[in-house]
């Protein structure tokens, strides 16, 4: 009997070391864990918590055996997983999302899942928690959020593909642009939008600054699906791999054809007159100053013819602004059809235009200009069933004979447009004979 009492015992006491280091063993798993776990009983005592459970309130082992579930969290969140806790409580495996105020103040986002502990009999004698955070992975999430609403939202037309040129993915302002749908585009290349308006060196100066720097930026014309060419800024993009190698590009663009050509237009009025598209005062001494340079260095003349119409004034009066304003285009296109295309048909304003002849064989060659300017702008015109009769007053100054500069020429041509005028108008006079000198 003695015996048989030693040996129970004995196994009593393996039993108990074994199922200690079971539990030891248990909880130095749990303890080294990152997440928070715990068990709670079904009178919602705490029994057990890990390393990361206390730290994360804050609180010693002593003091966690035995809280309640209340006074730990506190009425407002005890309210919120209430509805959890009784599910589990139920038998009901709960998983739900949290955001909670660490003990140091910190915000955190966690995953919570409430493991029901059921018995053989059915009973459910409390519940496990186990807690992950996952506030990197929501961080992470929102920026991935936010890059998606900025890919699907932005005005700028995005590109990626892979390191082979296959296109992955396009954005809706690509296909707002080039007319092509992302089904249409995934699995291309982007040689479908090629305009064929640059030659091959240019792509290969291209490629050679992404391949030494990661990127490129510039003007590249494309051709959208209706086969509309169009300029775009570009901006291309290298995304290196774990190891450095290229394994995606990404390209950004937005269609400037029509900022462009507004800069162009504004360009263009800058140096051009509104009503008749010639060119203003500004671009014609622009032109005349280049013309004298360039006379200069080759020997060669410049005429300066300075043109004022005759009875203008009495179209103007009689007949309206408007038809004013027809004939003032008519004339503009009478006097480009003299001209070469080398030469300037200026209007400085009003009533007034000037032509500068570039190189002129000699005076005689100017006369046979002026005359025939003289001839067709005396024609009869008719406007809007309305007919006018004009004529002009031209003055000429030659280069370098009667000025050096811009200023002295056009200042010459116009004081021999006035004796022109005072020669009985309808005739050209050069400046030598308006002033009399040899």
């Amino acid at each position: 009997m003695t015996e048989a009492t030693r040996r129970a015992r004995a196994e009593s006491i393996k039993s108990t070391q074994a199922l200690a280091e079971s539990e030891h063993f248990l909880k130095t798993i749990a303890n080294s864990l990152p997440g928070l776990i715990a068990y709670w009983d079904k009178d919602l005592r705490c029994r057990f918590a890990n390393h990361s459970f206390l730290d994360w309130f804050g609180k010693a082992p002593e003091a966690m055996i035995g809280t309640s579930i209340q006074e730990l969290m506190g009425k407002r969140l005890f309210s919120l997983n209430e509805p959890y806790i009784r599910g589990a409580l139920k038998g009901e495996m709960q998983q739900f999302e949290r955001t909670l105020t660490k003990v140091d103040g910190s915000i955190a986002h966690t995953l919570a899942n409430y493991v029901p502990d059921i018995k053989a009999n059915g009973e459910v004698a409390g519940f496990f928690v186990l807690v992950s955070e996952v506030t990197l992975l929501k961080e992470a999430e929102a920026k991935l959020q936010l890059a998606a609403s900025v890919f699907h939202n932005t005005v700028e037309g995005i590109l990626v593909t892979d390191a082979d040129l296959v296109i992955l993915s396009v954005n809706p302002a690509f296909t707002h642009i080039t007319g092509y749908g992302a089904e249409e585009a995934i699995g291309k290349t982007p040689r479908m939008l090629k305009s064929k308006h640059h030659d091959q060196a240019f792509y290969a100066a291209m490629w050679r600054d992404i391949d030494a720097t990661g990127h490129w930026q510039g003007e590249i014309w494309n051709r959208r699906k209706d086969g509309e060419v169009y300029l775009e800024w570009l901006t291309i993009t290298k995304i290196h791999g774990s190891m450095g190698e290229p394994i995606q590009y990404v390209s950004v663009f937005n269609d400037i054809t029509k900022s462009r050509y507004n800069d162009e237009r504004i360009k263009h009025l800058a140096f051009h007159d509104a009503l008749t598209d010639l060119p203003n005062r500004s671009l014609l001494m622009d032109r005349l100053d280049h013309q004298i340079a360039k006379a200069e260095r080759e020997g060669s003349r410049l005429a300066v013819m300075f043109l004022d119409l005759d009875r203008f004034k009495g179209v103007n009066d009689t007949l309206g602004h408007e038809v004013g304003d027809d004939l003032l285009r008519m004339v503009s296109q009478k006097l480009l059809a003299q001209v070469r295309q080398s030469d300037t048909v200026s209007r400085l304003g009003g009533d007034e235009f000037v032509i500068l002849l570039d190189n002129p064989a000699n005076e005689d060659e100017v006369a046979h200009v002026a005359g025939r300017v003289l001839t067709v702008i005396q024609e009869p015109m008719e406007f809007r069933g309305k007919a006018a009769q004009i004529g002009t007053s031209i003055g000429i100054a030659m280069f370098p004979r009667d000025g050096s500069t811009p200023d002295e020429l056009i200042e010459r041509a116009d004081a021999a447009m006035y004796a022109a005028k005072d020669g009985g108008r309808n005739t050209y006079r050069f400046f030598q004979q308006a002033t009399g000198s040899a």
